[in-house]
């Protein structure tokens, strides 16, 4: 007698998993980027739909731009120029306006800008409070102009062997190490209120490494001429206490209490200069 064997119909699971791979390979994420070819330039908008990969993060979207420089209409164009360097939070230079926020491009993540469904539209655009070299890159040159101003640094003679230097209690290095991560993204300087061209105020990262600085064994040798540096023109005196610097932060320094603290110093020091004048 013979037997007949069933066998199961899979003729329509291999579509299934086909049309579902389509669907995603025909996503694209949309781009706005706000784009000026020289310093004085008139600022124009170009739009990009760029194909969609999963964890892919701000520096990578604009690779791909790189890789392929055409517009959503078709039309060519030229890479976006931008700053960006170890890709890992570190270095700060890939700060810009994404979505209209200021945060760093390397840990911008696509999936979480553009909603549940992935059908916003990512807006970048380059900080808004400083000069434009290209495209999303900046000049960035008077957070260094500030820092020389209050010599954030540590003055040591080079020329012969100082041998080891000066200890420091582990309670002192716990609350002053948050201060060394400073990346120089200008970030807490982008959404200050009070920095702007009427104050010259010259923002909190500046002020933090005061304090850094200040309460470093050698460093300390300076603590009077950087305290009389913020007593001027632009000092510590402008800053409002609107707390954005502290929110914004991407390695989440203790800003606003950095300010508090070096605000406090300044007056002091100001009162000594005074009765000894």
């Amino acid at each position: 007698m013979a037997t007949t064997v069933q066998t199961p119909d899979t003729t329509h699971t291999p579509v299934v998993q086909s049309a579902t791979a389509a669907q995603r390979s025909a996503r694209t994420i949309k781009v706005e980027i706000k784009r000026q070819a020289t310093p004085d330039a008139a600022a124009r908008t170009e739009k990009f739909e760029i194909p969609y990969r999963p964890n892919m993060n701000i520096t990578s979207l604009l690779g791909e731009i790189a890789c392929d420089p055409v517009t959503s209409s078709g039309q060519a164009t030229t890479p976006i120029a931008y700053d960006a360097n170890c890709l890992e939070e570190i270095c700060g230079s890939c700060a810009m306006l994404i979505n209209g926020r200021a945060r760093m491009a390397c840990s911008a993540l696509v999936d979480k800008l553009t909603g549940p469904k992935g059908e916003g539209t990512i807006t970048l655009a380059p900080l808004s409070k400083f000069p434009v070299v290209r495209d999303l890159a900046v000049d960035r040159s008077v957070l260094f102009e500030n820092l020389k101003a209050v010599k954030a640094w540590v003055p040591i003679d080079g020329t012969y062997d100082l041998g080891g230097g000066p200890r420091q209690f582990p309670q002192l290095q716990e609350t002053l190490y948050p201060l060394s991560n400073c990346i120089s993204c200008t970030i807490c300087m982008e959404v200050c209120p009070q920095f702007n061209d009427s104050t010259n105020f010259v923002g909190a990262a500046t002020i933090a490494q005061v304090k850094l600085f200040n309460n470093h064994p050698t460093g300390a040798v300076l603590k009077e001429e950087r305290l009389r540096a913020l007593a001027g023109d632009g000092g510590v005196q402008e800053c409002g206490f609107a707390q954005n610097c502290v929110e914004a932060c991407p390695k989440q320094l203790p800003l606003t209490e950095a300010i508090s603290d070096v605000s406090r110093d300044v007056i002091v020091q100001q009162v000594k200069d005074f009765f000894t004048r």
